[in-house]
């Protein structure tokens, strides 16, 4: 289940109905002492339990939308806590916002004539954003196990192998 990918998810098709089957994930979430969940019609977090909790570890929302009559499409997506997913998003952003006008101005100075040094902060930036991405493949690597813990649960109550993305 390792994957480069920074959230990974997958797909399900579950035979029967929507309402079954969110009754079947919590009625088995209820009985499991190591995960606990949110819930609201339609959607289904699932979370290690505070005591075993720590900074990387991940969550599952489970999002569920009746394809056909007796058909229902369960959507996953396993990620961090939100806030750490947060942090990260918006690193890449103000990294990414930091590289475009950093280019813009030391282009303008550059077709100017004048000094464009300033042109350099620009692979450190790229570097920078590497190292963010490297960060979180190591965050996700240390929430693997707990990742695998989720993610067994929910092919034990839905008796299905899933492959994730």
């Amino acid at each position: 289940m390792s994957s480069f990918k920074i959230r990974p998810r997958f797909k399900h098709f579950f035979h029967g109905k929507k309402e079954r089957l969110e009754k079947k994930i919590l009625e088995g979430l209820d009985k499991s002492d190591g995960l606990i969940y949110n819930y609201l019609p339609g959607h289904v977090y699932i979370k290690i339990h505070p005591k075993n909790q720590h900074f990387w570890s991940p969550q599952l929302h489970l999002s569920f939308e009746e394809e056909k009559e007796d058909q229902v499409i369960v959507r996953g997506l396993y990620g961090p806590n939100p806030t750490v997913w947060a942090i990260f998003f918006f690193g890449y952003v103000a990294l990414g916002i930091l590289i475009l006008f950093l280019g813009m101005w030391g282009l303008t100075r550059y077709s100017l004539g004048m000094d464009h040094t300033i042109l350099w902060f620009i692979p450190v930036l790229i570097l920078m954003a590497m190292v963010l991405y490297f960060f979180a493949q190591t965050g996700q690597k240390l929430g693997a196990q707990q990742m695998f813990e989720i993610h067994h649960f929910y092919e034990e109550l839905t008796d299905n192998r899933i492959n994730v993305e």
